[in-house]
């Protein structure tokens, strides 16, 4: 197999790179960024730095601050507005995987036009689409090294996952600093995110050598220093390792997939509102449990690299392991389940037919070790109810 790589032009990584967030737009030649961001960072002051350094330097930015979460087709509308009213040559994506997402889908939709649901998979969109720089905010999504975009169409709640080299951000600041501020509940629902990302990279059916070293690398950073970002969130040392950790994973899905756990995790996002990576962490354990008998000697390798099994131990014994580690990590995050977390036993049981469509549709389950059949995602889906 032929493995097609992708990655962003230019990384700028360590903290206080945001503050060269100029120096990249005029290295790409550009000069009329849209800022996308959202009202938090413009409550912190951190887009008005930005807009200022970008000004100081010569640039004409424009912010659009009306970014939502979990972005909808419906709120793209004004960021296109804003595009065309600006003149902007290029959009920066400033904040977690939502204002991302929505810089990505406007970059592409302010070249091209169109509706989002033209662009969503299996088709594979090459561009053109305005260059996006991606300054992330979280340590979770890696949409600022990805080739996708996650948009929800407003007209019936389907979480569509776009995919193709147009939504590959040209260009990433990796600036931990910004992370220190994260309270526990997203520090751990993006830290989960961007371990699934990671072990399904590595075990997917779509895996190759280059993201697999990736993969690995990221889990075992996330190993090691997740539980200590989540107690502190003053751990400079743990916030710095999660941030790189969360990009190189996303590196490794980017040129590999994901599969099973987020073909689940899109449908809860649109119907019930649960943020990408805690939907994510809901599933992670018992999707992984399903899937390890598939591909052992996978998900053995991701243990390994975790730090909950050694080269003394069999390939089988490795690969439970793992399943009880992540168990275990999602209750030392506090990770609810859906029925803890406040979902409606009958709508969730009324929604998972639909639910299960919808993830077979993405095509993501095609890519896990063990295809699942639609049986079988309806009983995933009503085993992590509660």
């Amino acid at each position: 197999m032929i493995a097609h790589i992708a990655l962003p032009r230019i990384l700028r990584i360590g903290g206080g790179a945001v503050r060269e967030i100029a120096d990249v737009v005029a290295t790409l030649g550009l000069t009329r960024p849209l800022v996308v961001t959202d009202s938090f960072l413009v409550g912190t002051g951190a887009a008005e730095r930005m807009i200022k350094d970008l000004t100081a330097a010569g640039a004409s930015p424009r912010l659009f601050p009306d970014t939502v979460p979990d972005p909808t087709t419906d709120s793209l509308a004004a960021g296109l507005l804003a595009i065309r009213e600006h003149g902007s040559d290029s959009v920066i994506g400033f904040g977690g995987g939502s204002p991302m997402d929505t810089a990505k889908a406007l970059g592409l939709l302010g070249r091209q036009g169109g509706q989002m649901r033209d662009y969503k998979a299996p088709r594979t969109n090459a561009g053109p689409a305005l260059p996006v720089i991606a300054v992330p905010t979280t340590a979770g999504s890696g949409s600022e090294a990805t080739q996708f975009a996650v948009i929800s169409d407003s007209d019936d709640d389907e979480k569509m996952l776009c995919v193709g080299p147009a939504f590959l951000p040209v260009a990433a600041v990796i600036d931990y600093e910004l992370t220190v501020s994260m309270p526990p509940r997203l520090t751990a629902d993006t830290g989960v995110d961007a371990l699934t990302h990671a072990i399904e990279a590595y075990v997917s059916k779509r895996a190759n050598p280059f993201a697999d070293n990736l993969a690995l690398v990221a889990v075992g950073a996330i190993g090691r220093v997740l539980r200590r970002a989540y107690a502190d969130g003053d751990d400079i040392e743990a916030r710095e390792q999660m941030m790189l950790a969360a990009t190189i994973a996303g590196m490794a899905f980017s040129n590999s997939s994901v599969a099973l756990v987020h073909g689940m995790s899109r449908p809860i996002g649109a119907h019930f509102g649960v943020a990408h990576g805690l939907s994510n962490a809901m599933l992670l354990p018992a999707v992984t449990a399903f899937s390890v008998g598939a591909a052992e000697d996978r998900y053995a390798d991701c243990a390994r690299a975790f730090g909950v099994a050694t080269s003394l131990d069999g390939n089988a014994t490795a690969a439970g392991n793992l399943v009880s580690a992540l168990t275990e990590l999602c209750r030392d995050l506090q990770v609810p389940t859906p029925e803890a977390y406040g979902i409606d036993r009958q709508r969730w049981h009324e929604l998972i037919p639909v639910m299960a469509e919808q993830a077979l549709a993405s095509g993501s389950p095609a890519n896990n070790p063990r295809v699942p059949a639609d049986a079988e995602i309806r009983g995933l889906y009503a085993q992590i109810y509660s």
